[in-house]
């Protein structure tokens, strides 16, 4: 992995792990169908933006299945599941089952090809899964029967991310990094507009809406979808699917941060060392070796 790539990957982390922070501040005034549909117009149309201030035309003929594919499992369902689970979930907590991504893809992925991983990629994954477990700190005040549902919902959305990375690995023609995120924003749009006169907020929901909430809706939508699924498809071109899917074991190492900073949530030892293993574990399973930062030029 080259310096940029690695640059970009930290990047991305960072924004998609303030991403569940944004959800948190947003979804109680909206509900989960409205802040994700806003949400993916917000990304559509910022991309558009781009697409015509770089004058790149959105590479639509021959990939309309792809998009809506891609819209499905990669944008509308995993959003959709991750902001019902954010009405329940501190924002630590929705980062770090964000990150079971990883170990569904390499499954997937292995299941595809009909052979085992590497053991480095194996072992980096083992400690990206304990470095998760190490970050939940086996606390049993998750363990209700109201959070259980939304834990559940956290899982199958990490499936969703699985399931869209090696498809958009594994499809015959991909469009150019802008076109794959501009089209499946668009796709996501249409796929979740029929359920909105059904999830309509109630009034009273819509009069807690504060100034914060709707910087936290912008920013959801502007930087942790439009910019960021820019720079997650162009990792993805760069380095393959599955070590770009593997920003989802930093993710909660900046989800728990931003949690600490803004949501005061508590950060204790298991924290420092759980963040240790995932980023040990992610440097094993994207092949990247510290000591070549000293070598770039």
């Amino acid at each position: 992995m080259s310096v940029a790539s690695l640059i970009r990957l930290l990047s991305l982390a960072a924004i998609w792990g303030g991403s569940f922070l944004f959800m948190r501040l947003s979804v109680g005034a909206l509900g989960p169908v409205w802040l994700i549909a806003i949400r993916v117009l917000l990304a559509a149309v910022f991309l558009t933006g781009v697409g015509v201030a770089t004058r790149k035309a959105l590479q639509i003929k021959g990939f309309y299945k792809y998009f809506l594919i891609l819209g499905l499992f990669n944008s509308a369902v995993p959003f959709l599941l991750f902001a019902f689970a954010a009405k329940t979930l501190p924002a630590s907590m929705l980062s770090i089952l964000n990150a079971q991504a990883p170990l569904f893809g390499v499954i997937l992925s292995a299941v595809m090809s009909r052979t085992w991983p590497p053991v480095k990629v194996m072992a980096g994954l083992a400690l990206g899964v304990a470095g998760v477990s190490v970050l939940v700190g086996l606390d049993a005040a998750h363990l209700n029967a109201q959070s259980l549902l939304a834990i559940g919902a956290g899982m199958l959305a990490a499936l969703c991310y699985a399931i869209a990375s090696v498809y958009a690995r594994h499809a015959p023609r991909t469009p150019d990094p802008l076109s794959n995120a501009h089209g499946g924003m668009w796709a996501s749009v249409v796929l979740i507009a029929p359920a909105l006169p059904f999830f309509t907020p109630q009034a009273d929901q819509i009069a807690h809406l504060t100034p914060l909430m709707v910087a936290a809706v912008t920013a959801l939508g502007v930087v942790c979808s439009g910019i960021a699924y820019m720079i997650y498809f162009r990792l993805i071109n760069d380095i393959g699917a599955a070590p770009a899917l593997t920003v989802t074991f930093l993710i909660p190492v900046f989800g728990t941060l931003w949690g600490w900073l803004f949501l005061h949530e508590a950060v204790g030892l298991n924290t420092l060392i759980g963040g240790a293993l995932v980023l040990w574990g992610t440097a094993l399973v994207v092949g990247f070796d510290p000591r070549a930062l000293f070598r770039a030029k």
